[in-house]
């Protein structure tokens, strides 16, 4: 058999490194650097929004109002309560024929501080948290973190809060126990070590000066956020405070291949979106690129892809053509943007080989996810998976074929199901990490690359 043939029968994933032209990897480099940029301003679902808002309406975007009229080339955002938002550029066609939408999440594990969470204890003040999505505990101790979110005031005034991000800023860490005495601990499970309740962050030690009072170190915490932001201790209650890592995002190996960082999950993809549709040319098809909310907690709430608010900003932009909201969804197709799990040789025992995202072999594709027999999965067909085969193919964007890993290991979600619940075609694809779910994510620059590159040709596909 010649060369030739054999390299037609055979399916032969390559490295994208063996490939990479000079120009792409100009480029891949200019593109993982704003990107890094991103991740460093946007450590919070609302800081994704912020970030997004301010870079959308440099490029023209406007905000949308519903009544407003559109017309073939218009740029909207729609901003969800500050938490989340989609944005769209009108395409040539109307929306009778339908969307090309690209739907990620900027939610991401994280501690958040619960409604009462300041105490104090042997004269140290603490804040007690509530962790958000799938951690593991052990984690998060001993960890830099910041503090970041929205307090409404006791009189409806708002205020943004940020600590720890400026180099100037005092940081937060949740304590260990010392090996020393550690050996009752080191008899228990992984998930059991580390107790949620135990989760709590060091606030500060020094009492308060002129009070003869109990609670003295607990003071003196509240009068420095008094001080700085206004707030007294009952405002906690209707605060959002997120206790984040501290780390910046950081180029990972001797050769600069890969990037470290919080949030990879999902903001790798929804960076990929937002940069698509700043950069999709004139396209047929409506493009859509939402920032959905609560993922993490499986998309409950008015933030998240459950909620109706994309049917919301899609009706107001069908009725402004005269257009059915139903013929446009069902004409549609959805990207579901999430990361896919990178296979890790130091873990290979929870992969299945021949089915497992590798680093530096492009933008994963995921026809179905869900746990066991593809419980909750929305398992795209093979007419949906054919179609971006083929678009990527044409595009000569490298893409490889995932499962998140063994049958029996576990399982997981995305938005997928959600989206293909309202007659949507939709497809997962996204980044390889390694370390997902960590407070630092690893991820290859040419996935990212890859996955960006993805996302613009189905935004500007025909």
């Amino acid at each position: 058999m010649t060369k030739e043939q054999r390299e037609k029968l055979l399916y032969q994933p390559k490295n994208g490194y063996d490939r990479l032209t000079k120009d792409e990897e100009a480029e891949l480099n200019a593109y993982c650097e704003a990107y890094k940029a991103f991740l460093d301003r946007s450590k919070t679902e609302r800081e994704c929004v912020f970030t997004a808002i301010r870079e959308a309406e440099a490029r023209g975007f406007v905000e949308y109002k519903p009544g407003m009229p559109i017309q073939t080339g218009d740029k909207f955002y729609w901003n969800n309560r500050g938490k989340a938002i989609m944005l769209a550029v009108i395409g040539e066609e109307d929306l009778s024929h339908g969307a090309n939408i690209g739907a990620a999440h900027t939610d991401a594990p994280r501690l958040d501080i619960k409604p009462n969470p300041l105490y104090e204890d042997t004269e140290l003040a603490y804040l007690k948290t509530h962790h958000y999505g799938g951690i593991r505990k052990y984690q998060w101790v001993t960890v830099p973190l910041e503090l970041h979110g929205k307090v409404v005031r006791r009189d409806g005034s708002e205020v943004y809060v940020t600590i720890g991000n400026d180099p100037a800023d005092p940081q937060l860490v949740i304590t260990d126990l010392l090996p020393h005495l550690g050996r009752e601990q080191g008899k228990k499970p992984l998930n059991e070590a580390i107790p949620s309740e135990s989760l709590n962050i060091l606030m500060g030690s020094r009492p308060e000066a002129d009070d003869d009072g109990k609670d003295r170190v607990k003071l003196a915490i509240l009068r420095i956020l008094n001080e700085k932001y206004g707030i007294v201790e009952e405002d906690f209650i209707s605060a959002e405070l997120e206790a984040v890592p501290a780390a910046g995002a950081r180029d990972i190996g001797l050769d600069r291949s890969m990037i470290g960082a919080y949030g990879h999950d999902d903001r790798v993809c929804a960076y990929a979106e937002l940069a698509a549709i700043f950069d999709a040319k004139s396209p047929k098809k409506t493009a859509v690129c939402i920032f959905a909310d609560k993922e993490e907690i499986g998309s409950e709430g008015v933030s998240g892809m459950q909620g109706e608010a994309f049917e919301y900003f899609m009706e107001c932009l069908c009725k402004a053509q005269n257009v059915d909201l139903r013929t446009c969804l069902a004409n549609s197709f959805c990207l579901s943007a999430d990361v896919c799990a990178a296979f890790d040789p130091g873990f290979s025992e929870v992969f299945e080989r021949k089915n497992a995202a590798y680093l530096n072999y492009g933008v994963g594709l995921c026809k179905y996810t869900g746990s066991g027999g593809k419980s909750g999965a929305s398992d795209a067909s093979s007419e949906v998976v054919g179609k971006i085969r083929k678009l990527l193919n044409d595009h000569k964007i490298a893409w490889q074929m995932c499962e998140l890993g063994k049958t029996d290991a576990g399982g997981g979600g995305t938005v997928a199901k959600y989206m293909a619940k309202r007659n949507i075609d939709t497809l997962d694809a996204g980044v390889p990490v390694l370390s997902m779910h960590a407070p630092f994510e690893v991820v290859a620059k040419y996935d990212c690359y890859m996955t960006y590159r993805a996302v613009k040709a189905i935004f500007e596909e025909n």
